[in-house]
């Protein structure tokens, strides 16, 4: 009787698996694109250091560079390599890493796609703490200028977003932008009325404004890698955040997140990122605004790999710059930012006019 049922009994359907989100062909496939960009990223930042290490007024073979910092020696060319060149691409490293981590936060809190650092003013705010230290407190070393850029970065930081929080509706991305644009205002009256007052701070302050890696120690590396740290696990932290953030406020608090958490902690991120970068090497322009452009466009919208590979474009865009810089006018250099804006600007209006047509 038993087995009479069991043969009368219909067929079970087989079983159909659907295929998981995480091993579908077309995440697979975005998976090992963004690696292989990662990758030549990584390939391109080790080429940018070599060419930093061994291009300038006096050419270095790459192997005299690797004895150099292997072996040793005592050699010219082992104490230009060492003494020279290493610091300053140690400090375009960490800058440009810096700077373009900054942009890319900032570009994702105000969702504006030409924002960078100087945006909240945190930029100027740097300078007007460098300008303070060298009117007022008679400071005249790079390592000195460190803790008042940062110092003045924060406090305009802080103050932008005090405003911006102010009224109804909290910090929303045009409050923001409209907040900083006035403390930027502000900020470049004071460091006017300062250099106008102290002529004697002027010549001091102009090499530090115009941006550059040339006479940098290994001194400041120490001081400012905590900061560096710091910033990085921060803007690392809300990565989350920021990919909700794009898709709008109502839809981001619909996928769990705190808004307000979000903004304060990239913010603060970027602020101490932006401190530590222009406190070291000044306001360098366009590297905030066009590294992460360039990031997205390799790997896509997720921050969780655009801060990495921006953190990896943004050194090899500076260092390339400089060495541009040592070469172009020869035995003469141009400073670093003057080459970060000759780059930045042809990016910039391709930008505006490709936002115009897509409009």
């Amino acid at each position: 009787m038993t087995a009479d049922r069991t043969s009368n009994r219909p067929p079970r359907a087989p079983l159909v698996r659907t295929p998981s989100v995480r091993t579908s062909p077309v995440r697979a496939s975005l998976v090992r694109r963004r690696l292989g960009w990662t990758a030549a990223a990584v390939v391109a930042l080790l080429l940018a250091v070599l060419l930093s290490l061994a291009v300038g007024s006096r050419q270095i073979a790459p192997s005299a560079v690797l004895d150099a910092l292997l072996h040793g020696g005592s050699s010219d060319a082992a104490d230009i390599v060492r003494s020279l060149r290493l610091p300053r691409t140690l400090i375009g490293l960490m800058v440009g890493a810096a700077l373009a981590m900054a942009g890319t936060v900032m570009q994702g809190v105000t969702r504006n796609p030409i924002a960078d650092p100087g945006i909240l003013g945190i930029s100027q705010g740097a300078s007007v703490g460098v300008v303070l230290a060298i009117a007022f407190a008679g400071v005249h070393t790079l390592g000195g200028y460190v803790w008042f850029a940062f110092a003045g970065a924060g406090l305009a930081s802080v103050a932008v977003y005090a405003i911006a929080t102010s009224g109804r509706g909290g910090a929303t991305p045009v409050k923001l932008a409209l907040s900083g644009a006035a403390i930027n205002a502000l900020l470049v009256s004071v460091t006017t009325g300062v250099l106008t007052t102290k002529a004697a701070a002027l010549d001091e302050f102009r090499f530090w404004q115009i941006g550059s890696l040339a006479g940098r120690d290994t001194g400041i590396v120490g001081q400012i890698w905590p900061f560096l740290l710091v910033g990085t696990v921060l803007v690392i932290a809300v990565a989350r955040g920021l990919d909700a953030l794009a898709l709008g406020e109502d839809v981001a608090k619909g996928l769990g997140q705190n808004v307000a958490v979000v903004r304060i902690v990239a913010a603060l991120g970027a602020t101490i990122l932006t401190g530590v970068g222009v406190a070291a090497a000044g306001p360098l322009a366009f590297i905030g605004l066009a590294v992460p452009h360039i990031a997205r466009a390799l790997v896509g919208t997720d921050h969780r790999w655009v801060l990495p590979v921006a953190a990896l474009i943004g050194p090899v865009m500076l260092l390339v710059s400089d060495v541009v810089g040592r070469v172009v006018f020869p035995p003469s250099e141009v400073p670093a930012g003057v080459m970060t804006a000759l780059i930045g600007v042809p990016f910039l209006v391709a930008l505006v006019r490709r936002k115009a047509v897509a409009a």
